[in-house]
């Protein structure tokens, strides 16, 4: 555990507010495992080769990023399939694209765990009376499942997805709307999350919260605005740390 701005740090939280995808669990593998079980979909019931679907599906991702914006439906897997099956000069096929989605959410899920200790630390906040709420971008149905495959649901007090509100972190809306959630809060929140600029810089600008970034692989220490106050790499770590004060 790292305390960049350590004199910030001077009690415990009244809240926090807490990133779901690659903060409490690692993100890379399960969606190796869900992309896999697409393209196999797409290569045994389509006759769409790897190569081809690999293709297909970056552009289309990109495009419905390009023309959505940064909304809770640009990142829907339905839609990037439905698009990816029409690029191969196929029509729409709703049975099809259906299949894909839950092909990749079936396999994403069964590859996807949380971080050890997630849960001992989301215990130790419940204890102490401080509420959380998750506050993470996505559609709503499948961040609901996430929480109940993960038993999340037990933990955290409430949940804000982005098609809530009008756009992605770091837009202010999702973390204004998940301190509504609470009544308001006047004293310490704290965001926990793994990206500098969507959780660390959103949350600092949008409520003045406290913010402390989960380092893992492929996630890089935010710098400039958007460092944190704290840096972990374990829920340990914050488990000794939020003891100590």
């Amino acid at each position: 555990m790292k305390l960049i701005n350590k004199s910030a740090f001077d009690g415990r939280p009244d809240c926090v507010l807490l990133d779901l995808d690659n903060t409490l669990y690692d993100y890379t593998l399960p969606h190796a495992a869900g992309q896999a079980a697409a393209r196999d979909y797409a290569g045994s019931q389509l006759s769409i080769d790897a190569d081809t679907f690999d293709t297909a599906f970056n552009v289309s991702r990109q495009e419905l990023k390009h023309r959505l914006g940064a909304t809770a439906s640009s990142h829907s897997r339905l839609l990037y399939y439905q698009r990816t099956i029409e690029r191969v000069g196929l029509a729409t096929q709703p049975f099809a694209a259906l299949q894909m989605e839950q092909a990749y959410w079936s396999a994403f899920l069964s590859e996807a765990v949380l971080f050890e200790d997630v849960l001992e630390f989301l215990d130790d906040l419940r204890i102490a009376g401080v509420p959380v709420v998750i506050v993470t971008d996505l559609t709503a149905q499948i961040q609901h499942r996430k929480l109940l495959y993960f038993g999340l649901h037990r933990y955290a007090d409430w949940m804000v997805t982005s098609e809530e509100v009008k756009a992605d972190k770091p837009a202010p809306e999702a973390f204004e709307l998940a301190l509504a959630k609470l009544g308001g809060i006047e004293g310490r929140i704290w965001m926990v999350g793994d990206n500098a600029e969507r959780d660390v810089l959103g949350a600092r600008e949008a409520v003045g919260a406290l913010t402390l970034q989960k380092l893992h692989n492929g996630v890089a220490e935010g710098t400039g605005r958007c460092q944190p106050d704290a840096t972990f790499t374990r829920f340990s770590d914050l488990r000794r740390f939020f003891a100590s004060l």
